[in-house]
């Protein structure tokens, strides 16, 4: 539904007051309606089409590592189809971590693999914790979790809000410290 409203022009006050010297039309006629609009996309500098990002709507990259050693270490994600976690254009991520044996686990979020670029630049200092200026003004590690203690056997699975938005290269590293070995799966569910 349309509907028009009339509003002054600001130059035209003198003619509204009468004055009949003032040339042009005091009133302007302002549309006014709703129009949905699909927003899909954008084409950049180049020329190439970038399609707006969309939520992932089940995990990805399942990862299975087998009998890791208390205070072994893993590297997350590790499939054929995702050896790091592109973050580019989403701003949260559900990490699902499903454990053989419950107790302490350590997650920190670390660049890498060494293999792949950071963009343009290679090669990265792979399985060093994230680094940037995001709760103070100096650089300190983006995320950290030193012990977190996880039930076994069930998918333990955390939220993380935006500080790892936009991360190019992220894997997860995570730390058995239960206590004994472990099976360990992992999981990510990238969100806009």
């Amino acid at each position: 539904m349309v509907r028009n409203r009339q509003g002054l022009a600001p130059w035209s006050l003198s003619r509204e007051a009468g004055i009949e010297s003032a040339t042009v039309d005091g009133t302007i006629e302002v549309p006014q309606y709703v129009q949905p609009v699909l927003d899909t996309g954008f084409v950049d500098e180049k020329g190439n089409w970038k399609g707006v990002k969309s939520s992932d709507e089940l995990f990805r990259g399942i990862t299975t590592h087998e009998a890791v050693a208390n205070s072994g270490v893993t590297l997350s994600p590790q499939t054929e189809n995702f050896t790091s976690i592109d973050m580019t254009g989403y701003s949260n991520i559900f990490i699902a971590i499903k454990p053989t044996n419950g107790g302490n686990y350590a997650t920190n979020a670390v660049m890498g693999p060494d293999d792949q670029p950071f963009a343009n630049l290679s090669p990265v200092d792979s399985a060093v914790d994230l680094r940037g200026c995001i709760r103070r003004n100096d650089f300190d590690s983006i995320l950290v979790d030193s012990a977190d203690s996880l039930t076994a056997d069930v998918w333990n699975i955390f939220i993380i809000q935006s500080v790892l938005k936009d991360q190019k290269l992220l894997q997860f590293q995570i730390t058995n410290n239960s206590g004994g070995s472990s099976d360990i799966e992992t999981a990510f569910m990238r969100i806009v």
